[in-house]
C-alpha cells in the first residue's frame, strides 16, 4: 500500500449512473488485478474504496457507478482534480490458479477488476471466457471492451433485452457448462449463486463491503469465514470458494 495524489485526466460516462475515469499518478504498488484504492473526498469523513479496471506504471482506469454522496462527487469531479488516494490495497486474483476451463463472471459494476484479469490472463496468452450480468440491456457496459481483448463474451440481463433472460448464472449454466473455475465479482445475492453451481470446482470471489479505513486497522468489515474471522479490505477482498461461508 502507498499513499499518493493521483490527478483526474479524464471521465467518460457509460450509461445513465456509471463512468470511466482515468487518473495520473504512482502507481507502482498496484499487483495483482482485484486490488482497490481508497479515495479521499472532501468533506467526507471516510475514503471511498473504488477497484481498479485496469493500470500502468503511471496511471489507472477505475469504473464507478454513483450510488451515494461519494461516488457522486466522484464522478462529477473536473478533470485536473487532484486526490489524495491509498493504491494497492488488498490482495487481488491469481490468475495462476485457474482450473482448466475458468470463466469470469461479473455483476454490474462487479465487472471492473474483472476487466483488469482479462488483460492479464491475454497477456498470459490465455483467451478467458467472460459471462456479465446487468438489469437490462440499457445498464450494459465494457462490451467492447471485453470483446476487443479477444474474450468469449455471454451476456445475461433480468427483462431479457440483452442475451440470456436471467441472471448470470443461467447464462453460464446455459452456454458455458464446461466452465469449471469461477473468478467473480459481483453482490452477493450474485456470488451466493455462482458458489452454488455444481460444475464449478473452484473459485476466487471478490466481495463488496462497507470499508472505514481500508487498510485493516478498523476491523470494520469483518467477516466470518471456515478459517476464522476475516477483514474483506486487507484479507481479500479476493476469497477462495472453500474459504466462504454464505
Amino acid at each position: 500500500m502507498e499513499k499518493t495524489i493521483l490527478t483526474l485526466e479524464h471521465i467518460r460516462r457509460l450509461n445513465v449512473d456509471t463512468y470511466e475515469l482515468v487518473l495520473s499518478g504512482d502507481t507502482s504498488a498496484m499487483e495483482r488485478p482485484g486490488q482497490f484504492v481508497n479515495l479521499e473526498l472532501p468533506e467526507l469523513f471516510l475514503r471511498r474504496p473504488v477497484s481498479v479496471a485496469n493500470w500502468t506504471e503511471d496511471g489507472l482506469l477505475l469504473l464507478v457507478r454513483a450510488v451515494g454522496v461519494g461516488t457522486a462527487r466522484l464522478t462529477a469531479a473536473e478533470p485536473g482534480t487532484r486526490f489524495d488516494t491509498l493504491v494497492g490495497l488488498g490482495n487481488g486474483f491469481d490468475p495462476e490458479e485457474r482450473g482448466r476451463e475458468p470463466v469470469l463472471i461479473g455483476g454490474g459494476i462487479g465487472l471492473a477488476p474483472l476487466y483488469a484479469l482479462a488483460r492479464r490472463m491475454t497477456g498470459l496468452g490465455l483467451t478467458p471466457m467472460v459471462a456479465l450480468g446487468f438489469r437490462t440491456g440499457a445498464d450494459a457496459f465494457y462490451l467492447e471492451e471485453f470483446a476487443a481483448l479477444g474474450c468469449s463474451l455471454f451476456l445475461a440481463t433480468e427483462d431479457g433485452s440483452l442475451g440470456t433472460k436471467g441472471f448470470v448464472t443461467d447464462c453460464v449454466r446455459a452456454h458455458i457448462p464446461q466452465a469449471d473455475y469461477a473468478f467473480a465479482c459481483g453482490p452477493t445475492p450474485m456470488l451466493r449463486s455462482v458458489a452454488g453451481l455444481t460444475q464449478l470446482a473452484g473459485g476466487q470471489f471478490s466481495l463488496e463491503a462497507r470499508m472505514g479505513c481500508g487498510f485493516g486497522a478498523c476491523m470494520g468489515c469483518t467477516i466470518e469465514t471456515a478459517g476464522g474471522p476475516k477483514r474483506v479490505c486487507r484479507d481479500g477482498p479476493v476469497f477462495r470458494k472453500e474459504e466462504l461461508k454464505w
